[in-house]
């Protein structure tokens, strides 16, 4: 019998070879890729101040996230026109293939979330879109 055991990345270990999108930076702490785990990504995703993500979804994946500091918002839905803002302490729950842009609102602050993804971190990026066409939004 394999003996089982819990298997710990140290913050000095995060995993940055996972799919990206632009300038929203994902690290895996658990992953398919650098640990057992087989149906669950997980790890800390960061936006530097008035940085954003190009279009995206995350295929079949469900998205769970919580933002441990900064202010972030989501736009989606057509032309990326609707969005939801969150803040220190709020989680979000993104459907799979829900095209979708990340935007830290911040100019001066760092935002940072924990996101957890079934089955893995799957990214499909889209063309761009300006950052004019995404209401509030203004780069550092």
């Amino acid at each position: 019998m394999t003996k089982v055991v819990p298997v710990v990345t140290r913050a000095s270990e995060l995993d940055a070879q996972t799919a990206q999108s632009g300038d929203c930076v994902r690290k895996s702490g658990v992953s398919p890729q650098h640990t057992p785990a087989k149906n669950i990504w997980f790890g800390r995703v960061s936006n530097e101040p008035g940085h954003r993500s190009p279009p995206h979804h995350h295929e079949h994946c469900e998205t769970g996230g919580y933002v441990l500091k900064g202010h972030g918002r989501i736009y989606f839905g057509d032309d990326y026109k609707e969005f939801v803002d969150l803040h220190d302490g709020d989680f979000v729950f993104v459907p799979p293939f829900m095209p979708h842009v990340e935007v830290n609102m911040s100019t001066t602050e760092e935002l940072v979330w924990l996101t957890c993804r079934t089955p893995d971190n799957l990214v499909t990026n889209f063309d761009d879109v300006p950052d004019d066409q995404l209401e509030g939004y203004r780069r550092a």
